[in-house]
């Protein structure tokens, strides 16, 4: 590719990324100019920046012998694509407001070049609502972004915030550089369902299957990264909202099938939470009290199947794909599954090993009726980068 990209190098522990992205970029055939922050040179040097993407490292805004060679405006716009990576909360405040007290505010001031930025921070700084309300100011001056991903932070926290990993970056970098391509599901609308379904058996008693709602949430983000308009219904969960995607909260499973439809019509469904089978007849109104005599009886009926009705309602979604977490014959299990419900895809993960609920990996199998394509044991964030790309293809 003849391609060029400048790279702002922001003051974060997630700076040492920044010399694979230079790495992975040049491998691509990508030229890489750097800019590094003053903070940015706490973590990496320029030395390594200069060696990987084998061109000068830009730092100061009024360097005498940088002005002469190539003056910043002429630096701003010399590339196809400006990336800031990792980009900070100080970083993006700058930004934000039109600031250019430094070369990379002023550069990020003065290009008329598309931007991708690569957030990165501790989770409390990105939830804070002056990153919430600078975020969206920058989408809506037309920044792009890929990530934070969530995960443990150097901090010793856990939660959103982590700079998206090299490979998923350069990704959004290709997709950027390829104008209309980042954004295949513009005009889209997709339908997601996340998390567990919890079914009353009193006021303070629930039947409820494990999800912890991390894969399909992340399935959300990864759709509307790529341009879609996005419903999330979600059962119960801790997670925070993915940006750009409207919510709707539920809690058993027949809300669930309700909210689902009146998010129709849609041309993709993901069917992601675990909905439980059965639920109580009926729920009583007051706690059910021991009494010394054994457990209450409790009479199971069964809930709606919200796969099925999808798949053959008579708003159908061109695309349905469906999740099925086995513990045994994972294909064979995944295989009938497609069969029985009438979807196009289902997303089969084994559990039986532990470790898949509530955790940050999965190793999935794509099962189609005419295919099976299996998939190295990945980071959900990238589970859902994947599919969503797959998605994208076969929407055309």
């Amino acid at each position: 590719m003849d391609k060029r990209i400048l790279l702002i190098v922001g003051g974060g522990i997630a700076a040492y990324k920044a010399l694979e992205l230079v790495r992975l970029a040049r491998k691509a055939g990508l030229a890489v100019r750097p800019i590094l922050t003053k903070a940015g040179s706490e973590f990496v040097t320029p030395l390594s920046l200069s060696a990987l993407a084998e061109d000068k490292v830009y730092a100061e805004l009024f360097s005498l012998t940088d002005e002469a060679e190539m003056g910043h405006i002429e630096l701003s716009r010399s590339a196809d694509l400006v990336v800031v990576a990792p980009a900070t909360a100080d970083l993006m405040a700058r930004a934000a407001a039109g600031q250019a007290n430094d070369l990379a505010s002023t550069t990020l001031l003065a290009t008329d070049k598309p931007v991708l930025m690569a957030p990165a921070m501790n989770v409390r700084m990105w939830q804070h609502p002056a990153t919430v309300r600078n975020f969206e100011r920058l989408k809506a001056d037309g920044v792009l972004f890929v990530g934070p991903d969530e995960g443990a932070m150097a901090c010793g926290e856990f939660g959103p915030g982590r700079m998206a990993e090299p490979p998923a970056i350069l990704t959004a970098i290709l997709a950027a550089l390829n104008g209309s391509a980042a954004r295949p599901l513009a005009g889209r609308r997709a339908l997601v369902t996340a998390g567990p379904t919890a079914e009353p058996i009193d006021p303070v008693r629930l039947i409820v299957n494990r999800s912890s709602g991390k894969q399909g949430y992340a399935i959300a983000r990864a759709l509307a990264d790529l341009g879609a308009e996005v419903t999330l219904v979600s059962g119960p969960t801790a997670l925070e909202t993915p940006a750009g995607v409207t919510r709707v909260n539920v809690e058993t499973a027949r809300q669930m099938l309700a909210a689902c439809e009146a998010a129709l019509p849609a041309d993709v469904a993901v069917m992601v939470a675990a909905v439980a089978d059965w639920r109580p007849d009926e729920a009583a109104g007051q706690k059910i009290k021991k009494t010394g005599e054994g457990p209450p009886a409790l009479r199971l009926v069964e809930n709606p199947d919200i796969l099925a009705t999808l798949s053959r309602g008579p708003l159908r979604p061109k695309l349905v794909v469906g999740f099925a977490a086995e513990t045994n014959e994972l294909e064979a299990h995944a295989r009938a599954k497609l069969a029985r419900k009438g979807c196009d895809w289902i997303v089969a993960n084994d559990v039986s090993q532990g470790g898949v609920m509530g955790g940050d990996v999965n190793t999935v199998s794509v099962v189609t009726a005419q295919s099976v394509e299996r998939w190295e044991r990945l980071d959900k964030a990238e589970v859902a980068r994947r599919l969503a790309a797959r998605i994208a293809q076969d929407l055309g």
